[in-house]
């Protein structure tokens, strides 16, 4: 998933994981000296039936009513559930969208599990794994009182191949019909339908898909945002963004793009059907374009209507992070916790063709002074591996020499630069236009410098910068990008960032790397049935990417810190996207 910081395999073979290292709501300090990770990988098991069955665990102490204000440092770039896989947007959509599947979380004791959302369970398997079967629970309604169908899923997943769904997740079309599922069905308009022997809905509660490999961890992706359900009648295809039906216990009342959203109850949501979602505030209200460091001093101000206030996904402000973690009045109410992202440096193999100029700005990239503009230790430890400390099979790896030397080597760099014959040689990088960014870009800029590369700055609108940078065709020579796993095994990170064959306009493979090598390597390591050797040989294959092609450069693996208003409780955190878990908070 992309990660705005500026944006999950399974139980199949992973009961020895353990629950990442993290706190939630009280602990002030981040636990690392930021020169080595101690995050451990995350498991998200599966839950009953029993499990899957609402309300939601009551929170000690809540009550029901009032208003919670969210500020968010830019606008939303996608409210339709198919759009949506940036860490703020997955936080919010949680407030009005529901998918087949969820992560129900222990208000007490923050442990994760996967249940049933829409659906009773998990899921029943079947035809070795390539089969699923998924009931609908009773009752469920979109917010104008409708039914909500499995037809209604299959609609909203049969969006998902329309050639503007670009920007979402594509786990569920691919492992249906190929990576190029788009050359198979174009969507569900003009009457088409995909035929049952992919996705069949033998009755309005009954929805079977039909893959065409085995996916144990098929569970898992069906809590992704765009696994939920879509009513036809409402469907008006790219103007639909502005305006989705929510089937969860919130409903848009206004939007304004950039400025404000305003959520309030859904009348139709009924609680018993959701084991998730407390949904104990009567509005959210989403302040837009609330930019760093104002939003974190407002947090930590608390003045009027901030006392009720959060950032579901935004970082403190690194200019504030001193007073933060000294402050005696601040950690009662703070959020300190591993995220599942690695922040990378994307080369673009399309503008920088020979891998040894790569690899040399791979040595010159200055890791330290990125990491103290974006917060310092408490916000990120030093990142060398493509892979997060969080997903199973990680190994430390540092090919670049970075820990030893983290300031970067313009040695080193100049010397490949050298061996490449390249002289005066100047490379844009493109950058999220915000105070960080820019703090962020001059260091980088600076550094290259003194490896002989001359770097031009290229601000980017910073609710649109996936999208820009997300062209298949863009031009820029460098840009930022951070992706977590959406579950903790390397195959929800190798092959959405590195597989050549899916590079297009909103593939997450932002470098455009197409190394034969690579994608044949992920062809058989997708084979692997066992889960631990599986694990090994992405490893294995992050290592080779970074040394051989290096088309991404890691440098910091995320944390999120932040505080929040003191008229709010219930604030848990959620391990598996990275932000705070909208569905327990409530106001005092």
């Amino acid at each position: 998933m992309r990660t705005r910081k500026a944006h999950y395999a399974a139980i199949l073979a992973v009961g020895a994981l353990a629950l990442s290292a993290c706190s939630a709501g009280g602990g002030g300090g981040s636990g690392t000296s930021g020169n080595g990770p101690t995050a451990t990988v995350q498991n998200f098991g599966l839950g009953t039936a029993a499990d899957s069955q609402g309300p939601a665990t009551p929170v000690s102490g809540a009550k029901t009513g009032g208003t919670v204000t969210d500020l968010e440092p830019t606008g939303i770039d996608y409210l339709d559930p198919g759009q949506v896989y940036v860490s703020n947007e997955l936080a919010i959509a949680q407030l009005y969208n529901r998918s087949l599947t969820g992560y129900k979380i222990d208000p007490k004791t923050g442990k994760t599990i996967l249940v049933g959302d829409l659906a009773t369970d998990t899921g029943e398997p079947s035809a070795g794994d390539k089969t699923w079967t998924y009931h609908l629970k009773d009752n469920l309604k979109f917010q104008d009182g409708t039914p909500i169908t499995s037809q209604d899923i299959k609609y909203g997943i049969e969006r998902l191949y329309a050639n503007f769904e670009t920007q979402g997740p594509t786990y569920i079309p691919t492992w249906l019909d190929g990576v190029n599922y788009r050359n198979v069905y174009s969507g569900p308009y003009g009457g088409k339908s995909l035929p049952d022997s992919a996705i069949a809905t033998p009755d309005s509660k009954t929805i079977i898909f039909h893959f065409q490999a085995p996916h144990a961890d098929a569970p898992y992706a069906m809590a992704m945002p765009n696994v939920s359900p879509i009513p036809a009648s409402k469907d008006d295809k790219q103007s639909y963004n502005n305006h989705p039906v929510s089937s969860g216990p919130y409903q848009i009342q206004s939007y304004q793009p950039g400025k404000q959203l305003v959520l309030t109850r859904n009348k139709y949501w009924d609680p018993k059907t959701d084991p998730i979602r407390n949904a104990y505030p009567d509005e959210w209200n989403l302040q837009l374009g609330i930019a760093n460091p104002g939003l974190t001093q407002r947090l930590m101000a608390e003045s009027g209507t901030d006392k009720d206030a959060l950032a579901l996904s935004q970082p403190a402000d690194a200019s504030q992070m001193s007073t933060l973690v000294s402050g005696s009045q601040y950690p009662s109410r703070t959020v300190s916790a591993y995220q599942p992202y690695v922040e990378v440096i994307n080369l673009n193999a399309n503008v920088i063709k020979d891998e040894r100029v790569r690899q040399a700005i791979a040595y010159a990239l200055p890791l330290t002074g990125i990491q103290q503009a974006m917060g310092g230790a408490a916000q990120g430890d030093l990142g060398t591996n493509l892979l997060s400390p969080t997903i199973g099979g990680f190994k430390p790896f540092d090919p670049y020499n970075k820990l030893k030397q983290p300031q970067g080597d313009p040695a080193k760099a100049k010397q490949l630069l050298q061996q490449a014959g390249v002289h005066n040689l100047t490379l844009s990088f493109a950058y999220a236009n915000t105070p960080r960014w820019q703090e962020v870009s001059l260091i980088i800029q600076k550094a290259l410098a003194n490896a002989g590369i001359n770097v031009q700055r290229i601000p980017l609108d910073p609710t649109s910068y996936y999208t820009l940078v997300g062209k298949a065709n863009n031009q820029y020579a460098m840009y930022r990008t951070g992706w977590g796993a959406d579950w903790p095994v390397g195959s929800t990170v190798i092959p959405p960032s590195f597989d050549g064959r899916t590079i297009g306009d909103g593939s997450p493979n932002y470098s455009h790397l197409n190394d034969p090598y690579v994608n044949s390597q992920i062809d058989a390591i997708n084979k692997i049935t066992d889960v631990n050797q599986a694990d090994a040989q992405w490893e294995k294959l992050s290592e080779y990417i970074l040394t051989h092609d290096t088309t991404q450069i890691p440098f910091l693996y995320d944390k999120f810190y932040q505080v929040y208003g003191d008229g709010l409780g219930g604030v848990t955190y959620n391990q598996v996207i990275g932000t705070i878990n909208p569905g327990t908070v409530y106001v005092k």
